[in-house]
């Protein structure tokens, strides 16, 4: 009989992800961990479920029916079944709810996200508009709209099914994507001061979703992103029909497909201004660091599957007369990624535990300015990582890892998603120098240093790479362009500098404490890789290359 190879299978994805697990009892309370682990257990398990079954269902996406059979105008989005059930595990979990709630204190974003963490892959990317709810949520308690916040945060952060909303994002525009001071929605104000909106939104992944929080310029209003106003607005009317929202199409993506990501106009929607009818811009940035850490988290989730099909296939699988975990090259090419994994888990929960700290209260006097430089740097980092793992992991399967009902090459096409949402990698790095611009780098060296006084030494070169970061700053303060050109290799150097002093602090923690030397080995691959990114390529070159290349 021919032989049939074994396909991958996981079991239990918060019991077996010792990450995370030692990640918890390190930096929760061990009451706050005991009282969350019900639903961390329960979510791995489902997590496991999803994987296992997915591989033995036919995929389905939504579906745009533009029209009933007697020619009425409905834009009904029928939904995938697993997006069905997103409001109940949603609810259930408090994915959105467990990070404003007061129970943990500083410790409710730590919660929340170690849960979205386990439940991302599973959701179908559910979880795009519940980072923009949270978003929202975060947005209208910084704008101090009491009417709105009465209105909408019961549902945002409802732990009911039936009371859940979502809210959508809708920023993107054909003339601005990501400088939205090209925003072409127009904003008009009634004769009794109520508010309508004219315009297209070429991205809107929330489309199903009961609210969104858009931006417009007043009618009458100059160009620029200062005129901008932000509005919220209802996608529904009373009797149910289409607040003045028509969908043109959904979107035919590379990947997140189960996702509903549409172009629509707004034809006279109506709409309230969330603040004065100006700065729009700066009431939305609020929702940065909370949708770009989703973003960053759910990056890890990604990676995390992919290792640990890859992982377990390679010890499956034989070849060469061993197993694939047996074989030297295959080995180190496995621990070299999940090295870079481990590095960048720790920055990105370091993140979440900040993001607590500042919305609570509860932060040291550098936190905010320190949270400022690394949300952009952990989510720049982590989206390109994604996709390299996952292009690694489909490699790891051989033939296998390219065919389609394996679902491996699904992990790849989504992943290409995070380096694009919420600001692509050099919106973001020169998102960084501007943070550094007003904050400095001797926030994040100072917080560098206290990590590798708790490890107890820095024999990776954390404090050189640090060093050679700030002497490239100073080299190139003097020449925008030449900054500019730079801020991507100075970026990844920030992260993985700081996130190997991190991933010291943990292993020496782990070491201590459990008697487990993986982290120090994960510090070891991932240091020897390098920490320093630096781009030192002359801008002479650069145009040369660019300029006068032929079409």
């Amino acid at each position: 009989m021919d032989f049939v190879q074994t396909a991958p299978v996981l079991g239990n994805q918060y019991r077996d992800d010792r990450v995370l697990r030692a990640y918890l009892e390190r930096a929760l309370p061990r009451a706050v961990h005991a009282s969350i682990e019900g639903d961390l257990d329960e979510l791995g398990a489902h997590a496991a479920v999803a994987w296992n079954e997915a591989r033995t269902r036919m995929p389905s996406e939504p579906v745009l029916t533009q029209w009933d059979a007697w020619g009425a105008r409905i834009d009904h989005v029928g939904i995938t079944p697993v997006w069905q059930r997103g409001a109940a595990l949603t609810a259930r979990y408090g994915l959105v709810a467990a990070g404003h709630e007061t129970t943990h204190g500083a410790h409710a974003r730590t919660d929340q996200f170690a849960r979205v963490y386990l439940h991302h892959i599973a959701s179908e990317f559910y979880t795009c508009p519940l980072a923009m709810s949270d978003g929202a949520a975060t947005a209208l308690k910084a704008s101090g709209n009491s009417a709105l916040i009465e209105r909408a945060l019961p549902h945002l952060l409802s732990r009911d099914p039936a009371t859940l909303w979502l809210s959508g994002q809708w920023m993107t525009e054909t003339a601005g994507g990501s400088d939205v001071g090209d925003t072409e929605t127009i904003a008009r104000l009634d004769g009794d001061g109520r508010w309508w909106l004219y315009g297209r939104k070429w991205f809107t992944s929330a489309v199903v979703g009961e609210m969104a929080l858009t931006l417009a310029r007043p009618e009458g209003a100059p160009g620029g992103a200062d005129s901008l106003a932000l509005f919220y607005l209802e996608t529904r009317d009373a009797t149910g029909r289409w607040n003045g929202i028509r969908i043109d199409r959904l979107k035919d993506k590379l990947g997140t497909r189960e996702l509903p990501t549409a172009e629509l106009h707004l034809d006279g929607a109506y709409a309230e201004p969330v603040g004065e009818a100006v700065h729009g811009v700066r009431l939305i940035a609020p929702m940065l660091n909370v949708t770009r850490t989703w973003n960053a988290v759910c990056a890890l989730a990604t990676m995390r599957r992919c290792l640990a099909l890859a992982f377990d296939y390679a010890r499956r699988r034989h070849a060469f007369g061993r197993r694939l975990i047996e074989q030297p090259l295959h080995r180190a090419t496995l621990a070299a990624l999940q090295a870079e994994f481990e590095a960048a888990f720790q920055l990105v929960f370091f993140v979440t535990e900040l993001l607590g700290r500042v919305e609570t209260g509860a932060s040291a006097s550098d936190d905010k300015a320190l949270l400022r430089v690394l949300t952009p740097l952990a989510k720049l980092w982590t989206g390109k990582l994604a996709v390299r793992i996952a292009s690694e992991t489909c490699e790891a399967f051989g033939g296998a890892g390219y065919i389609e009902n394996t679902g491996i090459p699904q992990l790849l096409r989504d992943a290409q998603v995070y380096p694009i949402w919420e600001g692509t990698t050099n919106v973001l790095a020169l998102d960084v120098l501007r943070a550094l611009g007003a904050n400095g780098i001797d926030g994040v060296t100072r917080a560098a240093g206290a990590l590798l006084g708790e490890a107890g030494s820095d024999r990776h070169g954390v404090r050189s790479a640090l060093d050679a970061a700030r002497n490239w700053l100073v080299a190139h303060s003097a020449h925008r362009d030449a900054l500019e050109s730079g801020a991507r290799g100075l970026a990844l150097t920030l992260a993985r500098s700081f996130a190997a002093a991190l991933l010291a602090r943990h292993a020496a923690w782990a070491e201590r404490e459990r008697g487990d030397t993986h982290a120090q080995a994960a510090l070891a691959i991932f240091a020897a890789h390098g920490l320093v990114r630096l781009d030192s390529s002359a801008m002479d070159a650069a145009a040369a290359l660019t300029d006068n290349c032929a079409p």
